[in-house]
């Protein structure tokens, strides 16, 4: 009896102290959050170069994005060949929300989202069922069908030119998006917002049913998980962090464009997490400022970024293998590991 009692209250304890590092842990992101913020919010006061901001801006939106299909790909296994489809949402039903009614930014980007939860909840219900290359595959075929959409209804949407006549930007709260420093400031926030929520999916419960899942979906639901309704939720909350950083371009160009809805942003942010790494969680981040500084490098060197691209996508898939934070934490990893073998 006491040997039982000595095991059940080594086991309470054993679960405190997980639960108060894991809350420690949180306390920790939030103070990395705030440090970053602190930091991306000094910038317009040390530097003031409009194309530096212009391009945080940039990393933002594009941020947002990749870290959200990270979300499906890294922690899932759930490879979305068609996750741009909810970039494009956000911009497109943003600034349709804007332009048609007029309303206070914040409700217009809560409608947004709202929507876009509608729709991911209605695509993700036939696509999660789905195995590997079938998901990849129907979700693009969506994406594609979202994209005619756009193309056709030109009455709603403009059509191949976009939504014309720009954004309003109406004040609220003191925020004046139409205030370059402003629409930085709010962008750097909803960036920062935004990965510290995907940081704490990743690290809660629910995040490491998703690893499980990933590793074997049929053990898991062996245990009793519920595999279908976990991995449309993770699509859901996906989508609304892709949204997000639709929504963030779309006030950063004043308008939203079809290309924003097509293939090839889901091509740009699988690319990214090759170039970043899918088994960290800031490498998705890490992949959109190294993208953003090559596109903006190389388009200003040659006309041949296609090639240029090409080859970095084979240095990376057939040299390192692995994205570059990935290298670089396994790098770390084992340089500390021979040197506990040397001491």
């Amino acid at each position: 009896m006491t040997e039982l009692k000595a095991g059940r209250d080594g086991e309470a304890l054993g679960i405190s102290r997980t639960g108060a590092r894991s809350q420690r842990s949180r306390y920790g992101d939030v103070l990395i959050a705030l440090a970053a913020f602190v930091v991306l919010a000094s910038l317009p006061l040390l530097f003031g170069s409009k194309a530096l901001l212009d391009f945080v801006i940039r990393c933002s939106a594009f941020g947002l994005f990749a870290t959200s299909l990270n979300l499906l790909v890294g922690y899932t296994g759930l490879t979305s060949f068609g996750h741009g489809m909810f970039f494009g949402l956000g911009a497109y039903g943003y600034g349709l929300i804007m332009q048609r009614t007029g309303v206070p930014i914040p409700i217009a980007f809560v409608a947004t989202l709202v929507i876009t939860a509608v729709v991911a909840t209605v695509i993700g219900a036939i696509c999660v069922r789905l195995k590997e290359i079938y998901f990849a595959f129907v979700t693009l075929a969506f994406q594609m069908l979202i994209h005619s959409t756009i193309l056709s209804w030109a009455s709603l949407t403009g059509g191949d030119q976009g939504l014309r006549g720009g954004i309003p930007r109406p004040a609220f709260f003191g925020i004046d998006l139409s205030n370059h420093v402003h629409l930085y400031i709010t962008s750097c926030a909803l960036l920062v917002i935004g990965l510290l929520l995907m940081r704490q999916i990743t690290q809660s419960p629910f995040g490491y049913t998703l690893r499980m899942i990933r590793d074997n979906a049929t053990r898991a639901s062996f245990v009793g998980i519920d595999v279908w309704r976990a991995k449309l939720t993770i699509f859901v909350l996906a989508a609304l962090f892709a949204s997000v950083g639709g929504i963030i371009m779309a006030l950063f160009v004043s308008g939203a464009y079809p290309e924003f809805a097509y293939w090839t942003i889901s091509g740009e942010g699988i690319f990214i997490n090759m170039l970043g790494g899918v088994t960290t969680f800031l490498g998705p981040m890490v992949g959109t400022v190294l993208l953003l500084i090559l596109n903006d490098t190389v388009t200003r060197l040659t006309e041949y970024y296609g090639i240029v691209l090409g080859i970095v996508i084979l240095f990376f898939a057939i040299g390192l293998r692995k994205g570059l934070m990935d290298f670089a934490v396994e790098w770390y990893t084992q340089r500390g590991d021979s040197e506990k073998e040397r001491g």
